[in-house]
């Protein structure tokens, strides 16, 4: 397992395991789609490392503004 996804500080940031595992795949997909990495050094990591190294450098995160996802520490209007 990648030791980035036993931070919970990762769990936090994305507001929950869920919201992580769902940006995780959304962003895998686009990757096996032909989707070019936001990070310059994915010289022996897999996909799945890549995606989680674009997260935890703020790369990519969940679109709260154009979703229905309440961003954590916020209360749904």
């Amino acid at each position: 397992m990648i030791d980035a996804l036993k931070n919970i500080e990762l769990v936090r940031k994305m507001g929950g395991r869920f919201k992580l595992t769902a940006l995780i795949q959304k962003r895998l997909l686009e990757l096996m789609q032909g989707g070019r990495p936001l990070i310059e050094d994915t010289e022996g990591k897999t996909q799945l490392e890549i995606v989680i190294e674009e997260i935890r450098r703020d790369k990519i995160t969940i679109d709260y503004e154009h979703s229905d996802i309440v961003k954590p520490g916020k209360e749904k209007d």
